[in-house]
């Protein structure tokens, strides 16, 4: 009887199937679909209770940029958010026509696809293409990889894999779909953690950016000093002392967060509460940037049906943990606890802060105030999202690492197995002390791309390391180009092409790399994914030299913003870095304050720069404060500028020496896009 109670107790803890997949993210699930409908058996193995990663977690405003590059079940998906959100009982708080006659969602409506979604609806529509995919997939959920023994391998050939709880899991090939890629890391692959210099792989957006930081940047002085004015009582928390060599490589990651989902229906509308642990000194940067004069509302909250939103990141100081999530990639589960505890209970914190808190200015509160968490969404979680926003964790290194110049298709690989589409995107990644004594958050890079392919050689590791393993979420990339690939729709793609190739590997009795990539395309193709479709490469556009111009030139990145926060890079005829402009949104809200330092006082010819394009604005309000006053000027930036580097010439007003006088561009009751570039002061002899 010993005999066969051991046997069964061997038998429950042991499961076979054709492909293991660890991680139940998006990309996880598409493999598993994808296992099942070619016939396979899958084990889709999840570490928590919920399955969909950031999709169902409270990401529903779909990152992607061009969406002609998402194509088969990932394109299914969003395709199934229309059919879903297409019935009228789905509608709660608002009507179809109410959400679609808004303009701030990015979706027309009139698609067979949908991009935006409640955390619920994508649970849903995942639930129900699993359940089609019938008893091929078994679902295990709260399983986690014992980070010991976890995996056992046969040379390069991994045999099982073992969790925590002593239960095995056996297949052909295995998939890891987590956004740590432990899996990965206790199977031998090679991997990075962090910012590789920018000589490694001859980029020039990687490594440390203390000079392109400029979005969600202090635009106000701010005190980093325990007590202010004393550099002896130390920084306030999360501060740096400095940032580090500019362009070199380090071991830190962008900031993670949690995408939440609020409502600013009454009824379905949680309070801010104030979190039992509150410690002030972590909101004491925000209190000081609010009385510093930062009056700009930091979150940015997209609008999902039913009167819910996605509220993202914004501005200085906002629901990104800063520089408190370097040791999350490669820690144990007990240290990632402690460091997913501290990120939920800052949000929770700043929440509260920025809507209660005395110190802080009404307007803000009253912002924060007008929403709150949806009580009808995640439930099981007490309204909270259940995934933290992992950014970037491991990438693994294998034959072909995706950089800056795929992005940008300089490069572009003839084996591909899925598009990316979106701006090259780094979130903040620490907080330092500039040698003027202030702080400023440093890591924020956002540059367009080109829609570009990803290589297969990409999700698969080095023949030397792993032979049955995949990873399409944890892939081969840099830290620059792993900002663009890491979209929730790519990660679907790339899941559903792992598992295509997973198939075919066992079809054809060879390992992941030595598949013929011929036959995996025909696949693929008829899967109907996106592979590449013609766009052209990046135009080299460089700058003109601020300090080669003549006379006093200030750039944007020198004036004094209230918004302005989007960068451009694409339209030529810029100086310096870049431009910003206002996205041709909050009208009213947005200024930037150009102040010269004049050697001398005098006559100046006055130019502003901006960039032509057809969606600018033709009735941009300017003021120049001059010795007599102010001048007020309308500026049409659809029209080319007369004079060289772009200048359109204002005037000329006489100016004390020193920095009493300035320009000031605002996007009040403008009609398009508005552009900030430099202003020029020539003195006029």
């Amino acid at each position: 009887m010993k005999k066969i109670a051991l046997l069964l107790l061997l038998t429950s803890l042991s499961h076979a199937a054709d492909i293991v997949i660890y991680g139940g993210t998006s990309g996880g699930i598409t493999a598993a679909i994808q296992t099942a409908r070619q016939g396979r058996t899958a084990v889709l193995i999840e570490p928590t209770k919920f399955l969909g990663g950031l999709t169902t977690g409270g990401l529903g405003a779909t990152d992607i940029g061009n969406k002609r590059a998402i194509g088969g079940m990932s394109r299914e998906f969003y395709a199934n958010v229309f059919k879903y959100y297409s019935d009228a009982a789905k509608w709660k708080q608002q009507t179809r026509e109410d959400y679609f006659a808004k303009k701030h969602h990015g979706n027309s409506g009139s698609e067979d696809t949908m991009w935006t979604f409640e955390p619920h609806a994508a649970t849903e529509i995942y639930d129900a293409m699993l359940k089609a995919a019938g008893d091929k997939v078994t679902v295990v959920f709260g399983e986690r990889l014992d980070l010991k023994k976890g995996v056992v391998k046969d040379g390069t050939k991994i045999v099982k894999i073992i969790m925590e709880s002593g239960r095995e899991f056996e297949g052909k090939m295995f998939i890891d779909a987590t956004y740590e890629g432990d899996l990965m890391a206790k199977a031998g692959v090679s991997y990075h953690v962090g910012r590789e210099a920018n000589s490694v792989y001859g980029e020039t957006l990687n490594g440390v950016q203390v000079g392109h930081s400029k979005h969600h940047q202090f635009v106000k002085d701010v005190d980093p000093y325990v007590n202010k004015g004393d550099p002896s009582s130390g920084l306030l928390p999360g501060i740096e002392k400095e940032p580090g060599v500019e362009f070199s490589g380090d071991k830190k990651v962008q900031a993670y967060n949690f995408r939440m989902c609020t409502t600013d229906v009454p009824e379905n509308r949680r309070d801010w509460e104030k979190p039992a642990n509150y410690d002030e000194k972590w909101f004491e940067l925000a209190l000081r940037n609010v009385e510093a004069g930062d009056m700009r509302i930091s979150w940015a909250p997209a609008w999902m049906p039913n009167r819910k939103t996605d509220t993202n990141n914004n501005f200085a100081i906002s629901t990104d943990f800063i520089g408190q999530n370097w040791d999350y990639p490669e820690a144990d589960y007990e240290t990632r606890a402690k460091i997913w505890q501290a990120h939920e209970d800052w949000q929770k914190g700043l929440m509260w802060t920025y809507a209660h808190h005395p110190r802080v200015p009404e307007k803000i509160r009253e912002a924060f105030q007008k929403l709150g968490l949806a009580k009808d969404e995640f439930l099981d979680n007490n309204n909270w999202p259940r995934q933290m926003y992992v950014r970037e964790a491991r990438r693994m290194i294998s034959d072909y690492v995706m950089t800056e110049k795929n992005c940008k298709r300089k490069e572009v690989v003839e084996d591909s197995v899925g598009m990316g589409a979106y701006n090259m995107d780094s979130h903040n990644i620490q907080r330092y002390v500039t040698k003027e004594g202030f702080v400023r958050n440093e890591g924020d890079v956002q540059v367009s791309s080109r829609p570009y392919p990803v290589s297969y050689r990409s999700i698969r590791p080095k023949a030397s390391e792993c032979t049955n393993l995949l990873v399409p979420v944890c892939l081969s990339a840099s830290h620059i180009s792993y900002g663009s690939i890491r979209m929730e729709p790519v990660f679907m793609v790339m899941g559903q092409s792992a598992a295509s190739a997973a198939i075919l590997a066992i079809e054809s009795g060879t390992t992941v790399q030595g598949i013929d990539y011929a036959k995996l395309k025909e696949r693929l193709l008829a899967d109907k994914q996106v592979l590449d479709f013609e766009s052209p490469p990046m135009p080299d556009i460089v700058g003109w030299d601020q300090a080669k111009l003549p006379g006093i030139v200030v750039d944007d990145s020198e004036a004094e913003r209230t918004g302005f926060e989007s960068e451009g890079h694409t339209t030529p005829g810029y100086i310096g870095a870049g431009y910003r402009h206002d996205s041709d949104q909050l009208k009213g809200e947005s200024k930037a304050k150009f102040t010269p330092d004049l050697p001398k006082a005098g006559k100046y010819k006055v130019s502003v720069s901006y960039s032509v394009n057809g969606n600018r604005a033709t009735n941009v309000p300017v003021t120049i404060h001059h010795a007599a006053g102010d001048a007020k000027v309308t500026v049409n930036q659809k029209k080319k500028p007369e004079a060289d580097f772009n200048m359109h010439v204002l005037g000329e007003f006489d100016f004390t020496a020193g920095k009493a006088g300035f320009v000031e561009i605002s996007n009040q009751g403008t009609n398009g896009h508005v552009i900030i570039d430099a202003v020029q002061f020539v003195e006029v002899k």
